[in-house]
């Protein structure tokens, strides 16, 4: 990264000290300039990332909401200041520590508070979604809903070239097993195409700035605690369309990560993650 990029590495100092964050670096390319931000969490994605956020671009996106990468750490080049720039990319936030997903998105949600962002959205960086949606995430959060699940199983959703024992283990386990935890139906709960307000993010019952969020189990902790902490919610089409040929993109891997991510799934809607004051 070139060295004009201005790199902060204190930021965690200047956020509440109850918040438990991993360490990172952010890069600023730019101010803030919009209500809302745009995150995109990645590892090493490469030429889907660059393809997703020339896509971005090319619909004006970046006009209407600040784009920060959320990096796990890539090694791949894909994060170079050059390549994100030309783009549209305001930030670069790149965790230093331990911690897999869940760990990339309080990172991220504890920068987009910091910066006064009035809601986010939240889209993965392997350019499977369509991010054509991103607007109608925006003009949601304008209408004040509060968690905004984007659903391809839903009039109006897309998919294609989903894996046979993905489209079951969403529909048979995962969205049957959130919805109960959450007391509200949805439909496609492993999609991270998703956005929140900043008002959930800060109620004291939710306290998602905590260590034991970690792997992946933030995201149904939050699809969870939604509903059942009163805030609007709903869900919205969007496209979801997978590789046609080669290998998936998934950074869950072999019988050992599938089996950790059912554990994470009951732990969410049995309650286990809610802190002690929301419990029932």
């Amino acid at each position: 990264m070139s060295n004009d990029a201005e790199i902060f590495r204190d930021t965690t100092a200047e956020m509440p000290a109850e918040w438990e964050l991993p360490p990172f670096t952010v890069a600023e390319f730019a101010p803030r300039q919009t209500r809302f931000c745009i995150g995109i969490p990645i590892i090493n994605e490469g030429e889907r990332i660059k393809t997703q956020l020339q896509q971005m671009r090319d619909l004006g996106l970046s006009e209407l909401a600040d784009i920060i990468i959320a990096d796990g750490g890539s090694t791949d080049g894909s994060t170079d200041r050059d390549r994100l720039v030309p783009v549209g990319v305001r930030t670069l936030l790149t965790k230093t520590g331990k911690g897999k997903l869940s760990a990339q998105l309080r990172m991220f949600f504890a920068y987009a508070l910091h910066q006064g962002y009035e809601g986010m959205v939240i889209i993965d960086g392997n350019n499977k979604d369509g991010v054509e949606a991103i607007p109608q995430f925006l003009t949601a959060l304008e209408q004040g809903w509060d968690y905004i699940q984007g659903s391809r199983y839903i009039p109006g959703g897309v998919e294609k070239n989903t894996p046979l024992s993905r489209v079951l283990a969403v529909k048979l386990i995962h969205a049957p097993v959130i919805s109960l935890g959450a007391g509200f139906r949805y439909t496609d709960t492993t999609n991270g195409f998703r956005a929140l307000s900043r008002r959930f993010l800060l109620d004291p019952r939710l306290q998602p700035f905590r260590d034991v969020f970690a792997n992946y189990n933030l995201h149904y902790y939050l699809s969870v605690m939604a509903p059942r902490l009163g805030y609007r919610v709903r869900e919205i089409p969007v496209s979801r369309i997978y590789p046609a040929k080669g290998p998936t993109p998934s950074k869950i891997k072999g019988f050992r990560g599938k089996l950790a991510i059912l554990v994470e799934l009951f732990r969410a809607a049995l309650g286990f993650y809610r802190p002690p004051l929301s419990r029932p």
